[in-house]
């Protein structure tokens, strides 16, 4: 038995059966959870893990304003 960290409702399931990486989906809110870990057990909504790719993604040295300001200045150059 676990709580789900997105409502805190009590997710019932046979903990024998899960594994890491496992997705389970709470029956009260909707939310898809992922078993992040076993021992203890510890569930992570799977909206979470995407938001952390997103950010892994995303480079902190990248300006989308200096990529149009480089963009409007070839097209001047171009006339």
């Amino acid at each position: 038995m676990a709580t789900c960290p997105n409502c805190d409702a009590v997710i019932e399931f046979d903990e024998e059966d899960l594994d890491e990486g496992d997705t389970l989906t709470c029956d009260e809110c909707g939310a898809d959870l992922s078993v992040t870990g076993l021992d203890p057990l510890e569930l992570e909504t799977s909206e979470d893990e995407d938001e952390e790719d997103e950010e892994d993604d995303e480079d902190p040295e990248y300006d989308e304003d200096e990529d149009e300001d480089e963009e409007e200045k070839e097209e001047e150059e171009d006339y």
